[in-house]
């Protein structure tokens, strides 16, 4: 922070709450750290093993934030896979790190053996790496909530807010369409051509010590997204928010899918199985909003219109706002046992 030479009172104000500010920019410790499938150069189920470079954040994060040191563990995870511990087997130096990253799943233990006492290891180095073990869980983690958010192309720096913030909260799909009163442009931001905006969906994920990460697609008109779902998911309830024409709030909207759980009869089996929810589609229009003829297209298709109450939201409070109502009125009205087994789920990827 820059302040004028005469202002003394405010740098002397700054050198009191500097280090008030410090814990700002420090790294948090994340719930879990994930890994892609592609990234092991040995993951049978009896042998999972990687060497995750020493310039990479996640490295980085286990040495500096988690202050790991070989032979401690910390909570780990396979991208749409199970969850973990992974074990800090060794901090290999530059040469024993490159044998590492090119051994073969059919004999790891040729080329990951961990550096001998009289090659010293450099962890600082920017091509050592870390020799990681994985335990994997025998139980495979939760599926998602089956909520689909088909959301107006934003601005690339809300769309980031937006991924990560569902993607913690719980969410099947994110579908970002092209509106009428959208920006063209965003569909050609680097957040989406480059891929960056998986990055922000494993840190969401990891946020909320999950392994899952949603389907994302973008660009899509509005008019084949919702038809591309109806087909998909033809038995989901379908609400899109809008501040003008709707005829309740969602929470009121939403107390009316899911009503009250009638009590189990005397004779009904402990295991009985629990009715599964059936899906939710929420349509979020662009930051200037739906246009006549969109809200029309919607109808067509059977959503139904909700708001938010009466204040003029940002998207991604918007987002986070519905997404959390949704979830904590059980994400949709539950179908009886017989439909909810012969349903079959729809495909996340």
């Amino acid at each position: 922070m820059l302040l004028p030479a005469r202002c003394r009172c405010s740098r002397s104000l700054a050198r009191y709450l500097a280090p008030l500010w410090v814990p700002l920019f420090t790294l948090s410790p994340l719930n879990i750290i994930l890994f892609a499938p592609k990234e092991f150069f040995a993951a049978t189920p009896a042998h999972a093993a990687l060497a995750l470079p020493r310039a990479d954040p996640r490295a980085t994060h286990i040495l500096d934030v988690l202050r790991r040191k070989p032979g401690d563990t910390f909570d780990a995870g396979l991208i749409d896979g199970p969850r973990g511990k992974a074990t800090l087997a060794a901090i290999l130096p530059a040469a024993h790190a490159a044998l590492a990253t090119h051994a073969t799943p059919e004999a790891p233990e040729a080329s990951c053996a961990p550096a001998t006492t009289d090659a010293p290891t450099t962890p600082n180095a920017p091509g050592g790496a870390l020799l990681l073990t994985f335990s994997w869980d025998k139980n495979e983690p939760p599926p998602l909530p089956p909520i689909t958010l088909v959301i107006g192309l934003p601005r690339p720096q809300t769309a980031r807010r937006i991924l990560n913030e569902a993607t913690s909260l719980g969410v099947l799909e994110m579908h970002f369409v092209a509106t009428v009163r959208g920006e063209p442009s965003y569909a050609q931001s680097t957040l989406w051509t480059s891929g960056e905006y998986r990055r922000h969906l494993i840190a969401g994920a990891a946020q909320a010590f999950c392994t899952r990460i949603p389907r994302v697609t973008f660009g899509a008109p509005l008019a084949e997204t919702i038809a591309a779902l109806a087909a998909a998911q033809p038995d989901a309830h379908r609400i899109a928010l809008d501040n003008y024409e709707s005829p309740c709030a969602l929470s009121e909207h939403l107390r009316k899918l899911s009503p009250a759980p009638m009590p189990a009869p005397a004779h009904a089996p402990a295991s009985a199985p629990t009715p599964a929810p059936a899906p939710l589609i929420l349509a979020l229009g662009s930051e200037r909003g739906w246009t006549a003829a969109e809200r029309e297209q919607l109808r067509a298709a059977r959503f139904a219109f909700a708001h938010l109450g009466a204040r003029v939201l940002r998207t991604e409070t918007a987002v986070t706002a519905a997404l959390t109502l949704a979830l904590a009125q059980g994400a949709a009205v539950s179908r009886p046992p017989d439909e909810a087994q012969s349903a079959s789920p729809s495909k996340a990827n």
